[in-house]
């Protein structure tokens, strides 16, 4: 008796583009239930060629069938199109805002960069609308700094907010409303995180623990304790089933977020984690270190395989871009660097600023970086040959925070100057 085609069994309802990173969301039936899986062309350039991407397509993926075959080569070069753009925006000073009567700790975009949030040591979190620079929500009732903050992208509907009076509150985006206030912490919570179905908040303190709470309920679902210190970052992949946890006990530890349990501590650095990533395809794992180098590990097997170096200082930062092909390094030498995430090659060392470089981010389409210096300046360079574009100048103190929008042509950099600048 022959099986049965699993094609019969779901029923293609549509396609969507995703033009960063470069993919093809499906939406289809599968018996009542609506469903939807991606199919990622990370690797998608000018050069490739349309037709034999589209039969691989094909014969890799049982939704998609040769009927489909027009529609998704013009699907690709759509994508190819879009990603060959020539990207030569120049950044204009809109609006400083006087965001709050204390220094700010954190900004955020939501997916499209219609809104964005502001966190700040006056207890407080600002909702901004991007294009007016007018503040539309204050959300207030903790009861020390707001530290942590995020949407919950792509939904853009709800917001976190985690705070060094131990709690997490989480709001509606819309009107301010705070649904759930999550208790259990016994110290400060430095770090947060939704997953991408937007079903929990992940929570990290400096009691040495994280937390995973219900969205939905405001319960807390699982205490994650595994570090012997501090947790000072962490991160989701973008599937949701894992979350990595950085500490000041020098360790990484990788958690399965079904059965609550940890998978691997990964262990190697000599100085407190600053910054942890998972790479987009979920297959590597980034952490930046006060060790004064960035490691990359595999995501399966917990084992590192490689070790970046070349800093004299404290690395401050660390992130993909977001083909996960590249990654970049920010330091207290006033330094930043890039790195090929494949051959682990060092690509660029990019020198300009005066003091310590807290923060470093690729735009959208993995042509720009942007960093961000206790010397008062932002500034963005060009990922291919280093090249500073523009200094983004007019802060009064330490630039401690900065993000594109999801087209990356506007970006928010945050001060402790108590502002935030807006640049289209």
């Amino acid at each position: 008796m022959q099986s049965a085609d699993p094609r019969r069994k779901m029923k293609l309802k549509r396609f969507c583009l995703r033009y960063y990173p470069p993919g093809i969301i499906i939406e289809y039936e599968k018996g009542e239930q609506q469903k939807t899986k991606s199919i990622d062309l990370l690797n998608l350039s000018a050069e490739t060629n349309p037709d034999e991407l589209v039969a691989e397509i094909i014969q890799t993926e049982p939704l998609i069938t040769e009927h489909w075959a027009d529609r998704i080569k013009d699907i690709v070069i759509r994508l190819q199109e879009k990603i060959t753009q020539q990207n030569h925006h120049k950044f204009c000073f809109v609006k400083a805002l006087n965001a709050h009567l204390l220094p700010l700790t954190n900004v955020a975009f939501n997916k499209p960069g219609s809104k964005f949030i502001t966190g700040s040591y006056d207890r407080t979190c600002k909702v901004w609308d991007t294009a007016s620079s007018v503040c539309l929500l204050t959300l207030e009732s903790h009861q020390s700094v707001v530290y942590a903050i995020a949407f919950n992208n792509p939904f853009g509907d709800k917001i976190a907010t985690g705070s060094f009076d131990k709690t997490c509150k989480l709001w509606c985006a819309e009107t301010g409303k705070c649904f759930h206030t999550f208790r259990g912490h016994t110290a400060e919570i430095v770090c947060l995180a939704f997953n991408p179905q937007s079903t929990l908040v992940a929570t990290g303190s400096m009691d040495t623990t994280a937390k995973l709470w219900d969205v939905e309920s405001g319960d807390e679902v699982a205490t994650l304790s595994g570090h012997q210190a501090e947790v000072l970052c962490l991160c989701f992949n973008t599937v949701g089933n894992q979350l990595i946890t950085g500490s000041f006990d020098y360790s990484v530890v990788i958690w399965d977020v079904p059965s609550r349990s940890l998978v691997h501590t990964l262990n190697g650095h000599q100085g407190e984690i600053s910054n942890v990533q998972f790479n987009w395809d979920c297959s590597l794992i980034v952490s930046a270190s006060m060790d004064k180098s960035c490691k990359l590990w595999d995501a399966a097997s917990g084992m590192c395989v490689a070790t970046l170096k070349g800093h004299t200082e404290e690395l401050m930062d660390a992130c993909f871009d977001l083909t996960g092909q590249l990654v970049a390094t920010a330091s207290a030498d006033c330094t930043a660097k890039v790195f090929n995430a494949t051959t682990h090659e060092h690509l660029l060392t990019l020198t300009g600023h005066e003091s310590e470089i807290s923060k470093v981010c690729f735009n959208p389409q993995s042509t720009r970086l942007l960093t961000a210096s206790s010397d008062r300046t932002a500034r963005l360079w060009d990922v291919k040959t280093g090249e500073c574009l523009q200094v983004l100048s007019g802060h009064t103190d330490e630039i401690f925070s900065c993000a594109f929008n999801y087209e990356g042509d506007i970006l928010i950099t945050g001060s402790k100057d108590n502002t935030c600048r807006v640049w289209y």
